[in-house]
Formats: structure tokens, C-alpha cells, sequence
């Protein structure tokens, strides 16, 4: 049976093809249009999926898109009619674009399948998920695991912004949830919107600003805008947000609660932002904690799996961990709307077809490495098109020319294998450095990704190297667990040091590996093993021969604004227009200084700020 998920039409469009069972391909469309959190239909990307799994589209048994579009449109006209007449502004604008598109969806997605291929009969084998049992469904399905319970987060789907419940083999029932307009996503993009961030694309930023700050406004948040229960149910005060029925997230009732007016981008950041970025982080991190708490008391599973975009806050999923009240828990890795795709696809094979679950011995993401690869005769061929310099080398000395970049405190370009599935650069289209390097971090930030210096890394390190570095003995494979730095590999901070504020604290060293160690001597970890990325596991490896050290930084193959490099001209491009030092893209080895000027690029103001 050949299953396509699709999402679409709000935020990182993204299509998946499972057959008989297995995902086979899964690719979000911003990597082939170029156009981040690219949110219209994913032709390129389904196309890719079906000539991966080598099918044409006559082939496929059903489409399944990962949300009901009739129980938004609901959802928005019960909502402009509980609020009005406040908002109706917003209510005018938003309802052409339904009436127009959205609520017709079903013609519109037959539409653009037939982009694909006219002689199909779309509409016999179109189906529809709920969003969140698509994120129940990328999340359990997708497991290691038989038995689990789930809990679900995000900002909105039709109306539920957060599920629990349990799957066992191929069944999955969500016993609770809770509704919009209360949704712990709206909330931390609330506070993404007010210190001037994008929302929907700035939260992880928040999520990194928040070390430098303290959670003074924790309390003031429990107090005014959140009622948390010890369950972790809750109910937001809809006063202070705009989110219902307005333009904007937050109001000038929020504004005056919190002291001043929403950040413009291009101000400046302030310690007070930093301290409002820790305190709705502290009381994510409650929230959270307290529904797992509430799901590991019912007893009924000692594993969790968890998706929707919240489940993207590596630090609350770190603290999970620690507090063992569940054995092991495992993060779909495309915890977002993309990952929808995979579960929509999920859903129907095993729910809708009652399709048995083969016995999971690994997760089905494949170390999400479920996206385009390239043969060594293609590399060539488009690098020579480009007009790129490049030695291609054995393999044999390809490990240890890299490593040998790396020790010199060069940026390296790594593009190996299939693309990832998800956020994350996992090794396959990733920008590697030096973590013993004092200066990387900064340095990568400004030179190369042309990012806020604050922005942290993650280390990539070796799975039976992880416990002799951090506070962490499990795998973490996709870059969803944060965990601290071990105190015999940290470094003193000098008396004067320790009194700094903000990012002045930033370039102190208080690690041996300080490019991944965070100002509070955390780590987003990945941990590499030689079954699902033997390359990348190889240099780790050679690196730890050389130096020791069993980690490299690892952040994702682009720039600011820019998704994830997904073909050899992309990571060309991105090469030429940063200041990445050396390229290794298959066994081709390009070194900056041998390009052609006139192939250079300016790419710091190329794409808008994320």
C-alpha cells in the first residue's frame, strides 16, 4: 500500500510516502523553491517522493491531508462571533481568503495534485486527518516503541492546541485535550511577537536568549496571564492577547503588564527581554512538565513520545528526561507542521486501512535522512557546471583532510547522504566546526551564518563518548535533548567574569568545548552512531584520533533566512557567499582560496531575517 501525507497552506509545506508502512521519502518544499517556511502546495516535494520510491502517481492508494479544513473554518467563524464586534476588521480580511480557497480545499488540493498527473482520480483517494492526530501519529507511529503514552503541543490545528493519550501497536487514542483560544504555542509566540521576533519562525530564538537572562516575569505570567492548574491544564487571560480577532499577538494591556512596547526588529536587545525570554521559558518548561507528570501518574506506559511545534523546545523535552518519571522518551523530529505530513500518512495506513505495525527495533525516521541524495557522478557533474575547483578524493583521505580543516579552526561545509526531514542539520547538509575554539561560536554566527551572536550550537558527539561529556546517557539523535555540560570538562569563570549581565557573557569561556557550551553551561546534543550516518561517524571519529575530543559543532547548511542547502548548486552558492573555508560535498574537496573570484556572492543581505 502507497500512502502520500501532505501538509500545506500555512507554514513549512512538507510531503511524505510511506509504502507499506515504511517512510520511504519525506521533504519539506522550501528546500526545492528556496523559499523558507515555504507554506503553498508541495508539488517539487511530492514529486521527489514519488520518484524516490521509483512510482508514478496512478500508483498511490490514498492522499491524506494532515488537517480538516471545515473544523477551521468553524473554528474562525466561532471565534470572530464569540468576540464580536471586536476584530472585524481582521474578520473581513480573513474570510474572502476562506470563502476564496480554504474552505473549497478539498477542489483546491484536487487541483494542484493534478499538477502532478491529470489522469488521476484525485478525489477517490483524498483523505483527511485531524492536525492533531497527524502529530499523535508522526509522533507514536514513528517510535520505537509498542506501547506509549503521547502528548501533543502546538499552537493551533482546527481547534485543539494540545492532546494526550496512548498508542499501543497500530492503535492510537487521544482521551484529552485542549482548545483554542488556550494554547500554550500562542502563548511562547506571544512573547516571540513582543521581544520582535517573527512568530512561527523566532521561537527557537527566544528559546536561546533565555540563559541570558533571569525569569523575573515568571510569577507576573502565572499571575495575569496563565491559569495553570497542577495537571498542567490551563486557561489563558484572552485580555491581554489580540491573537482571537486582531493583526497582532499581544495588546497595549500586555505592553503595560510587561513595562514598554513591543521590540521593533532593528532595536536593539535589551536585558529586559532577555529576562521576559527566561520567564516564558521557565513557565513553558512548567507546563510542560506538569501534563508529562500528570500522563506518567496515570501509569499506564513508561515511554513517551511527543510532537507538535512546542515539542521543538529541546530544553523543556532535557527536563522531562531528567525528572524520570517516564524510562525513555522520543521526540518526532519533525515536530512541526511538516512533520504533519508523515503522520497524516501514518494515520490512514494503520487507522484507516487497519494496517498492522511491524515490531519497531529502531525509529521509523531512518536518522531522518529521508530527503534527496546525490551520486558522486552527479556531484561532479553539477559542481563542474557551477564552475566550481575541486579535487575529488578516496575516501581514505577525504576523513583526514577534513579533520585537519577543522584542527586549523576552518568552517566546513558537509554535505553527505540524503537531506534531513525536519529543522535539524544532522549531519548530511550541516556546517561543522572546532568546539574546542574559544572564538567558533561567534565566529560562525557572524562571519558565516550572519546571525545574532547570541544564537547557540549544538555538539555532535560520539553515542559512547555522550555520559564522559554531558549529563546524558541516552541517545538523542535528532537534536531534541538539551543537557549540561559535565563539571570536570568545564572551566572556572574568573571573578571579574562572573559579574557580566546578558550577552556580555557570551564570549566567556566555561567549557573545554566552549562553541557549544551555553552561558549556563548547556548543550543542545546529537548523539552519532555508525548505523544511520557511518560518514559523519567516521570523522567524529578520526576527529576524536587527532584531538580527544569526540564532538563537533554542528549547526545546518545555510545562512540567515535561508533554508537548509538541498542540492550541490545550493551548497555551492552558500559556500561562495559566506565564509565557510572548505566544501566537502561527497568525496569532492573545494577550498575557498581556489574559487574563481567572479564566483563569489553576497549573500549576508540575500534573504530576510528569520
Amino acid at each position: 500500500m502507497r500512502i502520500l501525507g501532505i501538509s500545506a497552506f500555512y507554514h513549512d509545506s512538507a510531503a511524505a510516502l510511506i509504502v507499506d508502512g515504511k517512510i520511504v521519502a519525506a521533504a519539506q518544499e522550501e528546500r526545492f523553491t528556496r523559499k523558507k517556511h515555504d507554506p503553498n502546495f508541495p508539488v517539487t516535494a511530492t514529486r521527489y517522493c514519488l520518484a524516490e520510491a521509483g512510482i508514478d502517481a496512478r500508483q498511490l492508494d490514498y492522499v491524506v491531508f494532515y488537517e480538516k479544513p471545515f473544523l477551521k473554518f468553524e473554528r474562525l467563524l466561532e471565534t470572530y462571533l464569540a468576540f464580536a464586534p471586536r476584530g472585524f476588521d481582521s474578520f473581513r480580511k480573513a474570510i474572502p481568503v476562506w470563502l476564496k480557497e480554504k474552505l473549497f480545499q478539498k477542489s483546491v488540493l484536487r487541483n494542484h495534485l493534478a499538477e502532478i498527473d491529470d489522469n488521476v482520480d484525485w478525489e477517490a483517494k483524498l483523505l483527511f486527518a485531524d492536525h492533531h492526530q497527524s502529530h499523535a501519529a508522526s509522533a507514536f507511529f514513528a517510535s520505537p516503541f509498542s506501547e506509549a503514552a503521547i502528548l501533543t503541543l502546538d499552537g493551533v490545528g482546527e481547534w485543539t492546541t494540545t492532546s494526550a493519550g496512548y498508542g499501543r501497536e497500530h492503535t492510537l487514542d487521544l482521551t484529552r485535550e485542549i482548545n483554542f483560544p488556550h494554547s500554550i504555542g500562542l502563548l511562547y509566540s506571544a512573547f516571540t511577537y513582543y521581544t520582535g521576533f517573527k512568530v512561527n519562525s523566532g521561537e527557537y530564538k527566544v528559546m536561546g536568549l533565555a540563559p541570558y537572562g533571569e525569569p523575573k516575569y515568571a510569577q507576573t505570567i502565572l499571575d495575569h496571564l496563565i491559569d495553570l492548574k497542577e495537571d498542567g491544564s490551563f486557561r489563558l487571560d484572552l485580555n491581554y492577547f489580540d491573537y482571537c480577532t486582531g493583526l497582532t499577538m499581544t495588546n497595549d494591556r500586555f505592553n503595560a503588564l510587561f513595562g514598554g512596547a513591543v521590540r521593533d526588529p532593528t532595536e536593539p536587545l535589551e536585558q529586559r527581554h532577555m529576562d521576559l525570554a527566561a520567564s516564558v521559558q521557565r513557565v513553558t518548561e512548567e507546563i510542560v512538565l506538569r501534563l508529562a507528570r500528570g500522563l506518567a501518574q496515570e501509569g499506564k506506559s513508561k515511554n513517551l513520545c511527543l510532537a507538535g511545534g512546542v515539542a521543538l523546545n529541546c530544553v523543556a523535552n532535557g527536563k522531562i528526561l531528567r525528572e524520570r518519571h517516564f524510562e525513555r522518551i522520543w521526540i518526532q523530529p519533525a515536530a512541526g507542521d511538516a512533520g504533519g505530513a508523515v503522520g497524516a500518512a501514518l494515520a490512514a495506513y494503520h487507522q484507516f486501512a487497519g494496517q498492522p505495525r511491524p515490531a519497531p527495533a529502531h525509529d521509523a525516521m531512518a536518522g531522518g535522512y529521508l530527503g534527496p541524495s546525490f551520486s558522486q557522478t552527479q556531484i561532479e557533474q553539477r559542481l563542474g557546471q557551477v564552475g566550481a575547483v575541486f579535487a575529488t578524493l578516496e575516501s581514505a583521505d577525504l576523513i583526514p583532510r577534513t579533520v585537519e580543516a577543522l584542527i586549523q579552526q576552518q568552517a566546513v561545509g558537509w554535505f553527505q547522504g540524503r537531506m534531513e526531514f525536519g529543522p535539524r542539520a544532522l549531519g548530511a547538509r550541516s556546517i561543522l566546526g572546532d568546539p574546542r575554539s574559544p572564538s567558533m561560536q561567534r565566529s560562525l554566527n557572524l562571519r558565516v551564518k550572519f546571525r545574532e551572536s547570541f544564537r547557540p550550537f549544538a555538539p555532535a558527539v560520539l553515542r559512547d563518548d555522550v555520559a564522559d561529556w554531558f549529563d546524558l546517557d541516552s541517545d538523542s539523535p535528532y537534536m531534541q535533548l538539551v543537557a549540561d555540560v559535565l563539571p570536570k570538562r568545564r572551566r572556572p569563570v574568573a571573578t571579574g567574569d562572573e559579574k557580566l549581565f546578558g550577552i556580555e557573557r557570551l564570549n566567556v569561556p566555561r567549557s573545554i568545548v566552549p562553541a557549544v557550551t551555553h552561558v549556563d553551561y548547556s548543550a543542545r546534543i546529537q548523539t552519532v552512531d555508525a548505523d544511520t550516518n557511518p560518514r559523519f561517524y567516521d570523522l567524529l571519529t578520526a576527529f576524536k584520533a587527532a584531538t580527544g575530543c569526540p564532538i563537533l559543532v554542528n549547526t545546518s547548511f545555510n545562512v540567515r533566512g535561508e533554508p537548509i542547502v538541498c542540492t550541490p548548486e545550493d551548497a555551492f552558492r552558500c559556500f561562495m557567499g559566506s565564509d565557510v573555508d572548505v566544501l566537502v560535498i561527497g568525496n569532492c574537496f573545494l577550498k575557498k582560496e581556489d574559487q574563481s573570484e567572479s564566483l563569489k556572492l553576497d549573500y549576508k543581505n540575500a534573504f530576510e531575517p528569520d
